[in-house]
């Protein structure tokens, strides 16, 4: 039990999100985008703690209705991770890992997570671990879409919204290559210090994927299969598909 890691994980929230603005306050089903992942990542027992970094005034109260946990951080953070580094600077909260749960992720399931976090107590204290599926044939052209191809060993080669590989010859009946990258990071405390030092890079900045500067700086990706289905958020229809599940789930479930 003395070995045990303390797991934090935290919900970045940008309120004026770049392609669907102001979407963490959306009504899914009677709650908030905010709540719906709050009461997700609070169900799991992986979790030590959750809080969300938010950026305005508009979250916080929204977080404040269903007793949610915050700290306010800059709205100019580039990313959902230098975000999450600044709620490491500015507040008290000390953990072993760091797990960055993407606000437009409402339909992380609780075997994501254990695929997720499965590596962390075997490998380095240098870690990063995320997750890949195999891809639908209509996402494969999605720029929406993140692809990821890996080595032999699971790790990240590269990340694109294009395409990867480019078949030269036409697609062949083959193993299927690439994956979708499932939107949420587990960081070790100390890769997330080196993280936090990190120049600008060239390829996060083209493609507008940060996990590309961690790549571009030798920071190796530990990228874990999981089998579970999700629905990201990034769009008006991907919004109007998760309102659709969630009153399906409703129906079924009960609110």
């Amino acid at each position: 039990m003395g070995n045990k890691k303390v797991i934090t994980c935290v919900i970045p929230a940008r309120l004026k999100s770049t392609r669907l603005p102001n979407k963490i306050l959306a009504d899914l089903g009677g709650k908030t985008l905010l709540e719906r992942v709050w009461n997700r990542a609070k169900s799991s027992r992986k979790f030590d703690r959750v809080i969300f970094a938010i950026d305005s005034k508009e979250a916080e109260n929204a977080i404040e209705a269903f007793n949610g946990e915050y700290v306010m951080t800059d709205p100019a953070c580039p990313t959902g991770t230098h975000r999450l580094i600044e709620l490491v600077k500015i507040s008290r909260v000390v953990s072993d890992i760091w797990v960055n749960w993407q606000v437009d992720e409402p339909f992380i399931t609780d075997q994501m997570i254990d695929d997720l976090l499965q590596g962390v107590n075997k490998q380095s204290d240098l870690g990063i671990w995320t997750l890949k599926k195999s891809l639908a044939p209509n996402e494969l052209t999605n720029p929406n879409v993140t692809k990821v191809i890996t080595d032999v060993t699971g790790k990240a080669i590269f990340f694109s919204r294009l395409p990867i590989p480019y078949y030269r010859d036409g697609r062949k009946d083959e193993q299927e290559i690439a994956y979708k990258h499932i939107g949420i990071y587990a960081y070790s405390d100390p890769v997330l210090k080196q993280i936090a030092k990190l120049p600008e890079s060239p390829l996060a900045s083209a493609e507008m994927l940060e996990q590309l500067a961690y790549l571009e700086h030798s920071l190796p990706i530990q990228v874990y299969t999981t089998h579970c289905e999700t629905l990201g958020i990034d769009t008006q229809a991907d919004l109007d598909l998760a309102i659709q599940r969630i009153r399906q789930c409703v129906l079924v479930n009960g609110p």
